[in-house]
């Protein structure tokens, strides 16, 4: 086996394993602790910690517990930041995935300077839909307060991309999912994000959020450059399949891997981590090993600003070239 010139992966979507879920009403110190650990012992070398569309108390309760844990010198250039993903998301069926639409809210900078201040400064990327009225104002005040603006959960057209873009933006989070099923043929977010080579887009790579030959068509058309892999790990990483309650939702977690609410028709994150995506990848043949290593590493450190020399080098990744999979060392039971 090979060893490979990077840490670990860097994951920009983590929603919690273990059990553990950080947008939770229940979550612990403990709790985080002992996710965080697993997660940076699974090939995922940093992470942004993510809270999904959750009522303002939760987020005046665990936004300070993670700015906590964030600060502790352990998890320094690990834990690179938090991301919010909401609450000012599109509501619409579909658009909203698995967030619940009661908690989703319209522009407010009043309520983001809020969350932000509660994140203690260490919220690194918002992610919120571009056609709602005063997403540009809030993209605008989330840029000056250090974070990274993406659009995701989102009806957006051309022309709101465009907006947004002039107000800061500059990714779309996991493009192709939060969407409806059905979209018109032509005028749909889908289209509009792939062909603007402003925007980076994030993928879940997990095979089950995008069948294989679409995710190779968008890589191809977003272009290597201009295009990272995500997790979109949820609290069910590393758990057996069965029923779970995750991110609000009564889910299934099948042998598969695939992690659905049957009631709402929609998956529900992922139970994978960066790292099996990544092996995903190089299984189905939708990316070289060089590839991977740019779309989980090289690239979302550059939109993170961030140097490779930066992430702690406190674990190695090794290539199986018999099997074709990545492998950490040491192992750990999430990946």
């Amino acid at each position: 086996m090979n060893a490979l010139p990077i840490p670990g992966f860097v994951d920009l979507q983590v929603n919690g394993c273990l059990g553990v879920d950080f947008s939770s009403p229940d979550l612990t110190e403990a709790d985080c602790r002992r996710a965080c650990h697993a997660m940076l012992h699974s090939g995922t070398a940093a992470f942004l910690p993510t809270l999904i569309t959750s009522p303002l108390e939760v987020y005046a309760r665990n936004l300070p517990l993670l700015a906590r844990l964030l600060e502790e010198p352990e998890f320094k250039g690990r834990l690179l930041g938090l991301h919010l993903e909401g609450p000012f998301i599109s509501a619409q069926p579909g658009a909203v995935g698995a967030h619940d639409p009661q908690w989703v809210r319209p522009p407010d900078e009043g309520v983001l300077a809020q969350l932000l201040d509660w994140g203690g400064g260490h919220v690194r990327l918002l992610t919120l839909a571009a056609e709602l009225d005063g997403a540009e104002r809030l993209a605008r005040l989330a840029v000056t307060r250090g974070a990274i603006v993406a659009i995701g959960h989102t009806l957006a057209a051309p022309d709101d991309l465009d907006r947004l873009y002039q107000a800061g933006a500059s990714l779309l989070t996991h493009l192709g999912n939060g969407l409806p099923g059905l979209l018109p043929k032509f005028a749909n977010p889908l289209w509009a994000g792939l062909a603007d080579d402003r925007y980076l887009a994030s993928f879940i790579g997990d095979g089950h959020h995008i069948p294989d030959g679409i995710l190779k068509a968008f890589l191809r058309v977003k272009g290597l450059p201009r295009a990272i892999i995500v997790s979109d790990a949820a609290s069910v990483a590393g758990l057996p399949p069965g029923d779970y309650s995750t991110l609000g939702n009564q889910a299934i977690l099948e042998p598969s891997g695939r992690l659905h609410n049957p009631a709402k028709g929609c998956l529900v994150g992922s139970s994978y981590t960066l790292l099996r995506c990544i092996n995903h990848l190089l299984a189905a043949r939708l990316a070289s090993l060089d590839d991977c290593l740019a779309l989980g590493f090289a690239n979302p450190l550059r939109l993170l600003n961030l140097p490779p020399a930066s992430i702690p080098s406190t674990s190695r990744l090794f290539f199986d070239e018999e099997c074709c999979q990545i492998l950490p060392s040491p192992a750990d039971q999430l990946a």
